[in-house]
């Protein structure tokens, strides 16, 4: 399976900020909710840039939670898509 440069980066910049050690799962799943949240509002108001942004921030926190889990979003994706 091929690796995607952006998930290795944004892997990179949680350790960095202690966001797979130094915080919890239902912490991110918390964030997540609040990130759908804001995709929602963004859906309802018909704004392409909060949409685009609440994907965005929902995609780097999903994959953050793969990460604590031990778990690689990529394998995620796969499993999901087969």
């Amino acid at each position: 399976m091929k690796t995607y440069e952006d998930f290795v980066r944004i892997r990179g910049w949680a350790h960095q900020r202690n966001l797979v050690s130094g915080s919890t799962t239902d912490k991110q799943f918390t964030k997540l909710i609040e990130e759908i949240g804001e995709l929602a509002a963004g859906l309802a108001r018909k704004d392409t840039v909060k949409v685009m942004d609440g994907i965005g921030d929902a995609v780097v926190v999903l994959t953050i939670l793969a990460e604590q889990m031990g778990f690689s979003i990529e394998a995620c994706i796969e499993m999901a898509y087969d």
